[in-house]
């Protein structure tokens, strides 16, 4: 019996309990990692983040899944035979043929489909035949659903990482308008408005041209940020002007991660269009680098845009420079009035450009530099700057955007409810009135707030926007 092609009948048993050993303790330090890190999220309050982990951990059990499925279904796959003239259409890389004769051709390709299983597979087909999967293939996708996790994994810690720096870069700006008068407000606003003046500046293809180039520097000023924070709270929470914004969005950004994270089915068919299109001379790998650019540069304009409009708004709707005037929140200047429409886009972008790099260091650690699939230098390069060029300006730049801008919504987001609200909305669902009755009126008498039929009909947005109190249980 040759010696590659022992079976586990005849692998010493130390070999084997070396091999699972070693599995078995990676396996259990990831594992004791993420919940360790999911300890930490949940002493930190960081409910989102803790949610946003298990979504990940759920990905990663799904792509764990697969793998399993393809190890277990292995041999039937192996086994199943195909004509070889259907072997030789659509491949990635062109077969090595000496003569452009059909007969010659068909041989080759049953002669390339027999080689890729004389190492790995005993299966032989009929004459004229080739397996549908080699099991040298099978081991390959094995490889590619890992580095697809582990790229996703790493793309998704810094898109927040990134996002979360350039949120808290906002911070001061938040403490300087507890600070300051009303009158240093009223300059913002009117700084805010200038992006409207002129009516040059309101011409369709001006205003997306600007939109298009602020996006890349300073795409949020202070003025931005003290405009539509004053807009929001006029709109949403009136009844306490103090409202910590910059602790609202940065929530936002944490419950908007967690559907970031997912690899929704339509993101799951994007993956089996792209692996079917990856033909020879195509280049599709190389043009499919485009897309993520090309969406996430409108998604950007579109959001500058925007406050833009609010700005044209603000402007229009002033009645006085010394009357107290705010911008208006209002869906109608997203696409189709959906916000979330955005954020689909974004999480598409992320997708696509993690799914680009990792198949970029799968092909390179199995088939290496010089393969068929990776092309030419040429195409390498633009593809490689072209996905650190998407992953950071989408994280630090165009995802904080959103979580401002989609602010001024009409509807109010789930992060405005803090966790004391969502604990009390649940014991209230849950039936224990007994608590949310003198939940309520805790919070009523501490902040002054009118009373409502013993609290229990009170608004909860207006609840939402009063500082955090310390509830005791009953």
């Amino acid at each position: 019996m040759a010696e590659e092609s022992r079976s586990l009948e005849y692998t010493p048993s130390w070999v084997v309990a070396v091999v699972c050993t070693i599995i078995v303790l990676l396996s259990l330090l990831a594992e004791r990692g993420l919940h360790r890190l999911g300890k930490i999220l949940k002493h930190k309050g960081q409910d989102a983040l803790f949610e946003a982990l298990q979504k990940l951990k759920e990905e990663l059990m799904l792509l764990g899944f697969i793998s399993l499925l393809l190890t277990v279904s292995q041999n039937f796959i192996t086994r199943i035979c195909i004509p070889s003239h259907l072997a030789s259409y659509m491949l990635p890389c062109k077969l090595e043929t000496t003569t452009s004769s059909a007969s010659e051709h068909q041989h080759q390709a049953m002669n390339y489909g027999r080689r890729l299983l004389s190492t790995a597979n005993s299966v032989q087909c009929a004459l004229g035949k080739v397996p549908l999967l080699s099991l040298e293939a099978l081991h390959h996708l094995h490889i590619f659903i890992f580095v697809l996790a582990v790229v996703h994994v790493i793309f998704c810690v810094s898109t927040m990482l990134l996002g979360g720096a350039k949120i808290r870069r906002w911070k001061p700006w938040e403490e300087e308008i507890r600070t300051t008068a009303t009158h240093v407000h009223h300059h913002h606003h009117l700084r805010f408005e200038q992006r409207a003046s002129g009516r040059w500046r309101r011409t369709w293809v001006v205003s997306w041209m600007i939109s298009f180039f602020k996006q890349f520097y300073g795409s949020v000023t202070k003025s931005d940020y003290i405009s539509l924070r004053t807009g929001f709270i006029r709109a949403h929470c009136p009844s306490n002007p103090g409202y910590d914004f910059h602790s609202y969005i940065l929530r936002t950004l944490e419950i908007d991660f967690k559907r970031i994270v997912g690899i929704s089915w339509y993101l799951w068919l994007f993956v089996v269009v792209f692996l079917l299109l990856n033909i020879e001379g195509w280049h599709t790998y190389f043009w499919l680098s485009f897309l993520p650019l090309v969406l996430l540069l409108l998604v950007g304009a579109k959001l500058e845009h925007v406050i833009i409009r609010l700005a044209e708004d603000f402007a229009q709707h002033k009645q006085g420079d010394n009357e107290a005037q705010a911008v208006e929140p209002s869906d109608r200047h997203f696409w189709f009035k959906k916000p979330k429409i955005v954020l689909y886009l974004i999480h598409f972008v992320l997708f696509q450009n993690a799914f680009e790099i990792g198949f970029f260091f799968w092909i390179w650690s199995t088939y290496g530099f010089h393969s068929c699939i990776m092309e030419r230098l040429c195409y390498i390069i633009p593809r490689l700057i072209i996905g650190v060029v998407v992953q950071v300006l989408c994280s630090y730049s165009t995802l904080p955007l959103y979580a401002l801008v989609t602010q001024m919504g009409s509807a109010f987001k789930e992060g405005i409810f803090k966790d004391h609200v969502h604990e009390m909305l649940g014991s209230w669902a849950g039936g224990s009135k007994k608590m949310t009755k003198e939940s309520f009126e805790n919070i009523r008498t501490e902040e002054q707030i009118p009373d409502a039929d013993a609290g229990i009909t009170a608004s909860v947005v207006e609840l939402s926007c009063i500082k955090r109190t310390q509830m005791s249980s009953p």
